[in-house]
């Protein structure tokens, strides 16, 4: 009788070291398969990362992209206040990495040229045309033609972003209702990174349609992989014209020369 419980015993305690290795080798394999999946997903996180930067920088060297003077055409009115709101933005667009080309009309339009043939020029060679709409803006007679040039040039053509700052939604162009505005009012920096995100986005989808129509794979680039125009100096954004913060110190400079001089 004392041996059969010796027996019995030892056969329920294997029994039981069986199952905790039988567990520890469930765990064991959970955990490996586990850590698998998620090796995998964070390799194809980092693969989708890695594609899309290619592409967001084969479209920023692409010759389609050069083939127009500016990325983004700012239109503002002349009150001070946004002015000044236009300035930011372009700042914030021309910053690096991405260092888009705006066109500000009193950095960059030709002195002594005529208003509208400056305006209407750049409005052709820029890719976007953002409209920051404000009380100012809905008042100024150069504005709303300028509204009108922007929609003729390409309506419904998705390259149209209005902005609005301070202006009750029953004061909104009704040129302009069937469009998607970004509201600056709130939240201006999160405003300004809509617009360079559809800018960029904007520029891929360029390739991505010269892509599929001519078959190319090279999204416009010349035999070297980069744009001629593509070796532009860093300091000049625009093609033409320097970036703001450049334009300062430079004007700080001429100031102390003259004073020197005198």
């Amino acid at each position: 009788m004392h041996g059969w419980l010796q027996k019995l015993f030892k056969s329920r305690g294997a029994l039981s070291t069986q199952r905790e290795k039988d567990d520890e080798i469930t765990k064991t394999s959970v955990t490996s398969l586990s850590v698998s999946s998620s090796s995998t997903l964070s390799l194809h996180s980092s693969a989708t990362a890695l594609s899309k930067t290619q592409q967001l920088q084969t479209a920023l060297r692409s010759d389609l992209r050069w083939k127009r003077k500016y990325d983004v055409f700012v239109c503002h009115s002349s009150a001070h206040r946004d002015i000044e709101e236009a300035t930011r933005l372009v700042l914030f667009l021309e910053a690096a990495p991405h260092i888009l080309r705006c066109f500000l009309w009193q950095r960059d339009a030709c002195p002594g040229a005529a208003i509208h043939t400056e305006f209407c020029q750049a409005v052709q060679d820029s890719h976007i045309q953002a409209l920051l709409i404000t009380p100012s803006f809905v008042q100024d007679h150069w504005c709303k033609y300028m509204m009108h040039q922007v929609l003729a040039e390409g309506p419904m053509s998705n390259r149209l972003i209005p902005m609005l700052q301070n202006l009750a939604h029953s004061q909104y162009p009704q040129e302009l209702k069937f469009y998607y505005y970004i509201d600056l009012s709130k939240n201006p920096d999160q405003g300004y990174s809509i617009v360079r995100k559809t800018v960029l986005t904007y520029l891929e989808d360029l390739i991505k349609k010269f892509k599929d129509v001519s078959g190319h794979s090279d999204g416009g680039l010349d035999e070297e992989g980069s744009s001629k125009k593509g070796e532009l100096s860093k300091y000049e954004p625009t093609g033409t014209s320097f970036p703001l913060e450049v334009m300062q110190r430079r004007d700080e400079s001429f100031r102390d020369i003259c004073c020197d001089h005198n």
